[in-house]
C-alpha cells in the first residue's frame, strides 16, 4: 500500500501552528507562520521542527526573535512578544507522530544530509552532460 503522506510529506501536526495567523500586511492581507518564515528566508517546516525540539519556552522565545524581525507586519513591532507566546501553544508538544519525528530528527542529527550532495553531484553531471552534447554537435568547420 502507497504511503499516504508522498502528497504531502510534511507533519499534520505543523499546519494549525504555520497557518495561523501572525496580523495583517500593510496591504490589509492576513500573513500566516508559514508565509513569515519563507519571507525571513527559512524552510517552514525545519524551523517548525526546530521550534518543538526547543520546548515552549525556547520556542516562545526564538519566535520573538524571528517576528521582531518581520517588518511586513505593522503590529508585530510592538505586540511580537504576545503573539509569539500565543503562537507557541499551537506548536506540538513533543514528537509523536512518525512524520513529526523523522522532520525533529533531521534537525537534531549531527549529520547534515546527504541528499542536497546528490542533487548537486547529479545537478553538475547534468550540466556537464549537457555541455558535452552541445560543444559536440558543431558541424566540424
Amino acid at each position: 500500500m502507497a504511503d499516504p503522506n508522498v502528497l504531502n510529506p510534511h507533519p499534520p501536526e505543523f499546519d494549525r501552528f504555520l497557518h495561523a495567523s501572525v496580523g495583517e500586511d500593510r496591504n490589509g492581507f492576513a500573513v500566516t507562520v508559514l508565509s513569515t518564515l519563507a519571507r525571513l528566508g527559512l524552510d517552514p517546516w525545519i524551523e517548525t521542527a526546530e521550534l518543538v525540539t526547543l520546548g515552549r519556552d525556547g520556542a516562545r522565545a526564538r519566535l520573538g526573535t524571528l517576528l521582531a524581525r518581520f517588518r511586513d507586519v505593522p503590529a508585530l513591532a510592538s505586540d511580537h512578544g504576545r503573539i509569539a507566546r500565543d503562537l507557541s501553544q499551537l506548536l506540538p508538544e513533543r514528537p509523536t507522530s512518525g512524520a513529526l519525528q523523522r522532520a525533529a530528527s533531521t534537525v537534531t542529527d549531527d549529520h547534515p544530509g546527504k541528499s542536497g550532495a546528490i542533487w548537486a553531484v547529479l545537478a553538475t553531471i547534468f550540466v556537464l552532460f549537457q555541455m558535452f552534447m552541445v560543444g559536440g554537435s558543431g558541424s566540424g568547420e
